[in-house]
């Protein structure tokens, strides 16, 4: 290029960069008086900055990042989470069985043995403790008797119409109140950086799907749960599907890795837990040959929510916290992490 040209080049550069300035001079004033306009969204804000929010946010800077050593495409983003416990509350009870035990109830008159019959017994007479102390096997029959024997239609209308008038036994709340805000926001951060959220709880995956997406901004298809076997029938030009009384996945402990693998067909990079029941998936996550992260949540307030870890029948988080405080896996202080914990606390 010929030395003229050059010298008029930066000769009209200076006039633009002169009409530039005077602009830009003129619209000072605009600036310093809209701040806000300036100022950084806090991706996270109902997360106290504490390390675990900032481990968080650099893990996802990290490898989200093009050209960053970790950086991981989009089609390998894949961050699994647990439910009860991790996305919403899960005190006294599960709260899928505080729904099976409504559909006993309701359920009874068409049933009069279960008045002499365990667990149902137990059930009509509100005698939870003696319920419980049946174990897993009582639970699963009373689950079995009434989540089975009907269309996956009328099963997904059954779990809709109770969540409507369903309210949690001390909190006074619908059940789908008593989400957590700070993994809301979470989910959300992840999905703006393009990962795709999974659930992978061991809660029913049909009493989960008609609610998620609403909720958590999941849809169905991202939902990953325990089953029971179903059965199609044409039914004289209108198909159903059949919920069957058998047990096809638990989709718990050494379950999750198999659900996760059927369903989704590769290793998360990112899970999320609470309990020993979610170990499994976090081995899982944390064998991805990828840059990953695990993240429990540790339940240690005991004024908003509850207080529990190794000695609880609900959510026991034992040896899953002795792994997780040796691998140096992230763990959620909820009591320190989190400025709030339920979405209603906002509005007070």
């Amino acid at each position: 290029m010929k030395i003229n040209s050059i010298l008029g080049i930066a000769f009209s550069g200076l006039l633009i960069f002169g009409a530039c300035t005077n602009q830009a001079q003129e619209k000072t004033a605009d600036v310093e008086t809209n701040p806000a306009e300036n100022a950084v969204i806090d991706p996270l804000p109902s997360w106290n900055d504490t390390e675990t929010k900032k481990a968080i946010m650099a893990y996802v800077d990290e490898v989200t990042t093009q050209g960053n050593a970790n950086f991981i495409p989009v089609s390998n983003r894949i961050a699994t989470f647990d439910n009860d416990g991790t996305l919403w509350s899960e005190k006294p009870f599960y709260f899928q069985l505080f729904f099976a035990i409504d559909r006993v109830k309701a359920m009874a008159p068409e049933h009069p043995e279960w008045k002499t019959t365990e667990p149902f017994k137990s059930v009509l007479n509100d005698d939870l403790e003696s319920l419980m102390a049946q174990g897993t096997k009582a639970i699963l029959t009373m689950v079995i008797a009434t989540h089975a024997g009907m269309t996956t239609d009328e099963f997904e209308t059954s779990v809709t119409d109770w969540l409507v008038t369903a309210e949690h036994p001390t909190k006074k709340k619908p059940f789908t109140d008593l989400v957590f805000q700070p993994m809301i926001e979470l989910l959300e951060y992840l999905r703006a950086h393009d990962f795709k959220t999974f659930i992978v709880s061991g809660g029913g995956i049909e009493f989960m799907r008609p609610w998620t997406e609403g909720v958590y901004g999941i849809p169905k298809d991202q939902v990953i749960g325990s089953s029971i076997k179903t059965k199609y029938d044409y039914n004289n030009g209108n198909p159903t599907i059949t919920r069957l009384a058998e047990i096809d996945l638990i989709d718990d402990k050494a379950g999750k890795p198999v659900g996760i693998n059927r369903y989704i067909g590769q290793k998360p990079v990112f899970a999320s837990g609470n309990s020993d029941g979610d170990l499994e998936m976090m081995r899982w996550s944390d064998s991805n040959p990828h840059l990953n992260f695990q993240l429990y949540v540790h339940h240690t307030d005991s004024v908003r929510e509850w207080a529990y870890d190794r000695k609880t029948h609900i959510g026991t988080f034992d040896k899953a916290l002795d792994e997780a405080t040796e691998k140096g896996w992230t763990i959620i202080d909820m009591a320190k992490d989190w400025k709030v914990i339920y979405p209603f606390e906002l509005k007070n």
